[in-house]
């Protein structure tokens, strides 16, 4: 199989990811499934195939033991996918993930009606959280879409790599790529609030000088989207105060409860009849009770909060899951392996 082959294929199939190693399998991904793809191609195939997804200068930066991680158009155009490519087992490894130049809306993707609102704020801190392969990037990407069609403004975009490319319409966005348009998340955020911003999207709050930057960026009045890798609103603030040093805590905890707007926790699960995926969410909007909990360290009582105040676009994991279990889109295994909390899902349907 040539590399323009396998490529066909996961396109044509709606995978997600392409796994090649040398020594091995290729695989890829279908709707969050593995699949192991036969028949089992060379060491010099399966080279040969990773060699091409690079240029030149990044087959020498791969053959001096970097890690690489970009992404590029193929097929003339027509297929644009991020790579990583990385070493294990002293042979070259990609991964693949293939991206759509196409931005879905939400209802496309089944967003709860809370995104939209967060979109028309005109300051504060907005995350998206979830694990890996949990559709994190095209949420935000639709979002900025929507903004985009609706609002103009200029929007920065802090990303590795740039995966959904937006043109401009109303607003004006520039989009700046870690490792070719600038260093660090951290460097790019403080660098932004000299750019004359309204939004700045960063891909990922992955340490605590990224953390501080963006709720800087935050409380000097720009609206911040951003993504942790987080599977519920309180774990995704717990997440954020724990990355503090001790002593910055007490006063971390006073500027969420004053910046945060809102947290969307979501995780895509494999529909019952095994034709696709759909997205399971957790929504919680700032209001007062939510920055009393978070101010005074209880966060443990979030979820009771939410589960209150459904009148404001709220609502927690499991009462999604309880839904889609109703509405026949998942079954009952699939929804408590994705439950954070399977004794109150258990009683919420009444087992």
């Amino acid at each position: 199989m040539t590399l323009d082959q396998l490529l066909d294929y996961a396109a044509s199939n709606q995978c997600s990811d392409i796994h090649i190693t040398v020594g091995t399998h290729l695989a890829v991904r279908r709707f969050g499934t593995l699949q192991i793809i036969e028949p089992e191609p060379t060491m010099d195939e399966a080279r040969g195939m990773i060699y091409e997804l690079m240029t030149p200068e990044q087959q020498q930066l791969a053959e001096s033991g970097k890690d690489l991680d970009f992404a590029r158009y193929f097929q003339g155009g027509k297929l644009r996918i991020r790579i990583n490519i990385y070493h294990q087992r002293n042979n070259l490894a990609a991964s693949l993930r293939l991206l759509n130049e196409y931005i879905p809306s939400f209802s496309e993707l089944q967003l709860p009606d809370v995104v939209e609102s967060f979109c028309k704020l005109p300051r504060g801190l907005v995350l998206i959280t979830g694990p890996t392969g949990s559709g994190k990037t095209t949420t935000l990407a639709s979002m900025i879409d929507y903004i985009n069609k609706s609002r103009p403004c200029h929007i920065m975009t802090i990303e590795d790599p740039i995966e959904y490319i937006h043109n401009h319409k109303l607003a004006m966005i520039h989009q700046r790529e870690l490792g070719k348009d600038v260093s660090d998340y951290a460097t790019a955020l403080r660098s932004s609030l000299r750019e004359d911003p309204d939004i700045i999207l960063v891909g990922e709050m992955r340490d605590y000088e990224t953390i501080s930057a963006a709720i800087t960026a935050a409380e000097t009045g720009h609206l911040v989207f951003s993504t942790l890798h987080t599977t519920s609103a309180a774990q995704t603030i717990d997440r954020i105060i724990d990355g503090c040093p001790m002593e910055g805590r007490e006063q971390l905890r006073i500027q969420l409860a004053t910046i945060l707007y809102g947290v969307v926790s979501q995780q895509l699960l494999p529909l019952q009849d095994g034709n696709g995926r759909v997205v399971a969410t957790e929504t919680m909007v700032m209001n007062p009770a939510i920055g009393n909990l978070i101010r005074e360290n209880k966060t443990n009582q979030i979820p009771s909060t939410i589960q209150s105040n459904a009148a404001m676009g709220m609502h927690t994991l499991n009462s999604d899951l309880k839904r889609l279990l109703s509405s026949g889109q998942i079954d009952r295994q699939t929804a408590f392996n994705c439950s954070n909390d399977r004794d109150s899902l258990q009683r919420l349907l009444g087992l």
